[in-house]
């Protein structure tokens, strides 16, 4: 990427919403600009889970002043991401239509092991890189509203990723509802956010890491009241946090809380980051944590930087990854994927050779990844394998993909046979639509295990919503089985209320 080249990230996570613009400079991300808006959207989940309209207003506005400052960038330039609050909200789609809008950019919703490998990705880039430093065994630690996450890597590379149900947000909601610190409130806080990071125990070990660093929110915010008080800079010790909370409990409250270093929109949710940020350093036996620069939204940018090609080689390893997993058949996958590619190439030219550069490139490319997939429900049962199968990918974790794309495939492979009646909502989609018919097409071809002849068929446009397939002259004489099943095929597409296929030669 060019020296002088602008990128944006933007995180939507549960407490705040914060863009960052940064210039590239010889491989490196200078800060050129941050916006930073108190949203709360983590407080704003009903007993339903569904995002308040108040809540979603308040998102909105703050989109709204962040697609402002966007304006003039290219798609390539900015990537949004959402956390745990749309993670978990049931009517986030509601949400995402209009904000998606109202930024001008897509906004992909992350699992919670890909949001904690973007912020282990933020933290380390913004390191000092030295020979002692890229040897250091790290653990990283971030606290946001509603997740925490926990990351054990070494130089650029996180090697253990966790994310746990667990924040500053949700956990004032629920300990500190009124805005009192008491010591009862602080020993259930601890004890509940305990029982939660429990897990982490085995797996995070004082023996596995040399140094623990902290991210983000809450542990920026607690660096920044004991740098205040006297403390080191950047440094949190078990006496100051313990100074914190006896400084908190002698408040009493938080509209009497007066405290150097501590912004007046992190007093309602402290009292929640500091119990999570407790019972985080007695499980983990912590003794002092090193207040990181580097962020989530530092590895979004990051990754933009370099994206073409070490994040499609991410995503290209995963889907490897779960192809052996689930003892995918690789030579049927490979055939399937090389005749959906050689049909979609028909329909959208410029897709030839999967290059990012363009929509239809990456459309080729995801499309690729579907074929490799399209089987993996069969480890579950040979019968209904495909609604398996997008199930496997609507709830695996899956590094390098948000939520949105493993989506995306899952109703791919889910439409790969069948009616199409179930694909509805994705069939206003044209570039999806292209993508399903030819991999529908290519397991029709495919059907007997073999490589079919690859001038079988022919596909094009036929003016708006329509296509048409043409067969090779004897073709359907010399695969009646084939011919049969592309001819109901056609049957399919005609009972949808929005695209028509027409069959000729068969």
């Amino acid at each position: 990427m060019q020296n002088g080249t602008r990128l944006a990230a933007v995180d939507l996570g549960s407490n705040s919403f914060r863009l960052e613009i940064g210039q590239v400079d010889h491989g490196q991300i200078h800060r050129t600009e941050y916006l930073k808006e108190t949203v709360r959207q983590g407080n704003g989940l009903d007993s339903a889970r569904n995002l308040t309209p108040e809540a979603m207003q308040r998102g909105w506005d703050a989109l709204a002043r962040f697609g402002e400052r966007l304006a003039g960038f290219k798609r390539s330039q900015v990537r949004a991401v959402a956390t745990q609050t749309l993670r978990e909200a049931r009517n986030r789609e509601e949400f995402l239509l209009r904000a998606r809008t109202i930024l001008g950019f897509g906004i992909d919703v992350i699992p919670g092991r890909e949001e904690a490998r973007l912020i282990y990705q933020g933290v380390a880039h913004m390191l000092p890189h030295t020979d002692a430093s890229d040897r250091e065994r790290r653990l990283v630690v971030d606290i946001g509203g509603r997740s925490t996450e926990m990351i054990i890597g070494r130089a650029l590379d996180a090697e253990l990723m966790e994310s746990y149900r667990v924040g500053s947000v949700a956990w004032s909601m629920k300990h500190f509802a009124e805005g009192l610190f008491t010591p009862a409130a602080f020993r259930a806080a601890e004890v509940a956010a305990k029982a939660v990071l429990d897990d982490a125990l085995s797996s995070y070990t004082r023996d596995q890491w040399d140094v623990a660093y902290g991210a983000s929110g809450t542990i920026g915010a607690v660096g920044d009241v004991l740098a205040a008080a006297g403390g080191e800079p950047g440094l949190i010790t078990r006496d100051g946090l313990n100074w914190l909370v006896d400084r908190l409990l002698k408040a009493g409250s938080t509209d009497k809380l007066r405290i150097d270093g501590m912004r007046e929109d992190r007093k309602p949710v402290i009292g929640g980051g500091v119990s999570v940020l407790r019972a985080v350093f007695e499980l983990l036996d912590i003794d002092e944590m090193k207040v990181a620069q580097g962020a989530l939204r530092h590895g979004v940018l990051y990754e933009l930087l370099e994206r073409d090609e070490s994040v499609a080689d991410m995503r290209t390893a995963t889907v490897a990854r779960l192809a052996t997993r689930f003892s995918v058949d690789t030579a049927q996958a490979r055939r399937v994927g090389e005749t959906a590619a050689a049909l979609f190439a028909q329909l959208a030219p410029a897709a030839r050779g999967g290059s990012s550069g363009s929509r239809a490139g990456r459309a080729m490319r995801k499309l690729g990844w579907a074929a490799q997939l399209h089987e993996i429900g069969t480890l579950v049962s040979h019968s209904d394998y495909h609604k398996h199968g997008a199930y496997i990918l609507d709830n695996t974790d899956a590094p390098g993909f948000a939520v949105n794309e493993l989506h995306a495939l899952g109703q791919l492979v889910l439409g790969q046979r069948g009616k199409l009646r179930k694909l509805d909502a994705a069939l206003e989609d044209e570039t999806f639509v292209m993508q399903l018919l030819s991999l529908r097409l290519a397991v029709i071809l495919c059907h007997a295990r073999r490589d079919p002849d690859p001038e079988a068929l022919h596909l094009a446009a036929l003016g708006a919503r329509a296509f048409t397939i043409a067969c090779a002259p004897d073709w359907a004489d010399a695969y009646p089985q084939s011919a049969h099943l592309l001819r109901e095929e056609v049957l399919a597409w005609q009972k949808t209320s929005s695209w028509r296929v027409e069959l000729s030669g068969c």
